[in-house]
């Protein structure tokens, strides 16, 4: 059963950062995708960043620059954290993110951006960037 529990968020100005965390039970499959959507007020959730198991990353282009996704393996207990550090906020930014993850075909270009890729979502968690 993959779990996947988030952290971060919050309250920032345009301009600052924040950094979102999550733990995702994922490695003991052999090859996966995790990564970051965010749903604002009235829109359709989106794909952010994305990272597969070999460490290779894909971003949506308004964030390319300003985010960085990057994962932690540590321990071999199956887990790894995940982390989504946000610089150059704005408030267009502002949403719900949600840690997702599914299979390794859920990073393929055709693939990441796209709710439906995803088999496993986080709670989710806001982030309020005010200009």
């Amino acid at each position: 059963q993959v779990q996947l529990v988030e952290s971060g968020g919050g309250s920032a100005e345009a301009g600052g950062s924040l950094t979102l965390s999550c733990v995702a039970s994922v490695t003991m499959y052999s090859s996966y995708c995790v990564g970051w959507l965010r749903q604002a007020p009235g829109k359709e959730r989106e794909g952010v960043a994305v990272i597969d198991s070999d460490g290779v990353t894909t971003y949506e282009d308004s964030v390319k620059g300003r985010f960085t996704i990057s994962k932690d393996d540590g321990k071999d207990d199956g887990k790894t954290t995940l982390y989504l550090q946000m610089s150059s906020l704005k408030p267009d930014d502002t949403a719900i993110y949600y840690c997702a993850a599914g299979g390794s075909t859920s990073c393929r270009e055709d693939a990441w951006a796209w709710e439906q890729s995803y088999n496993y979502w986080g709670q989710g968690t806001q982030v309020t960037v005010s200009s």
